[in-house]
């Protein structure tokens, strides 16, 4: 008789969302701002919602926007300090996570495809124990977002960027084990490449 194989089960998924820039660019809170009835912060939180435990949104001090309700628990994370830019906010949410893994998305992203959150959690998990990292990669170039990352490792990265100054999101892959899905793994998926979009100007809604 053979005995069965016994899969490893996968391990929980955090989904941080980063909610806490200026919106300078758009004149107003751009994550209230509404595509098909539903606000960008709505559609961020509900891509990586599909795949996670949790979800956190880390948002800035004075930011008292309700935040969307999803089927798993979301909650609210404070950056320490206004504005201090995208890598502060990773840490502060890496800091929160519950799970071994998260998936990060920017609160301006409301178009990210859950099977490419789903990929990349896929890439990262067959991996080597020592990558640390899975994102996408455009033109032969690498996206920072969505990102999924290895909690501990990361935090500690992340911790260590910004404690020298680092204010660069794309830093946290600069010398640290990463699998990049090339256009050929994640373009099936999403073949419009709308995961990879952002809202920076009223102008960007249309193309949503």
């Amino acid at each position: 008789m053979t005995a069965r194989r016994t899969e490893r089960p996968l391990p929980g998924v955090t989904g941080i969302v980063l909610a806490g820039g200026r919106s300078s660019r758009f004149g107003s809170d751009k994550l209230r701002a509404e595509i098909s009835g539903k606000s960008l912060l709505e559609h961020a939180v509900e891509s990586v919602a599909e795949g996670a435990t949790e979800v956190i949104v880390v948002c800035a001090p004075d930011d008292d926007r309700p935040l969307p309700e999803a089927r798993i628990p979301v909650r609210r994370v404070v950056d320490p300090a206004a504005f201090g830019g995208p890598l502060v906010g990773l840490r502060s949410g890496l800091e929160a996570a519950a799970e071994p893994i998260v998936i990060v998305v920017g609160g301006d992203m409301p178009s990210v495809r859950p099977s490419v959150l789903a990929a990349l959690i896929r890439a990262l998990l067959a991996a080597p124990d020592q990558v640390n990292a899975a994102v996408l990669a455009s033109r032969g170039t690498l996206v920072p977002l969505p990102a999924a990352l290895r909690t501990g490792a990361a935090t500690d990265r992340v911790r260590r960027l910004v404690d020298d100054g680092e204010r660069r999101l794309r830093s946290v892959f600069e010398q640290f084990p990463t699998r990049i899905l090339d256009e050929t793994e994640w373009r099936p998926l999403d073949p419009d490449g709308a995961t990879l979009l952002d809202v920076d100007r009223p102008s960007d809604l249309a193309q949503e």
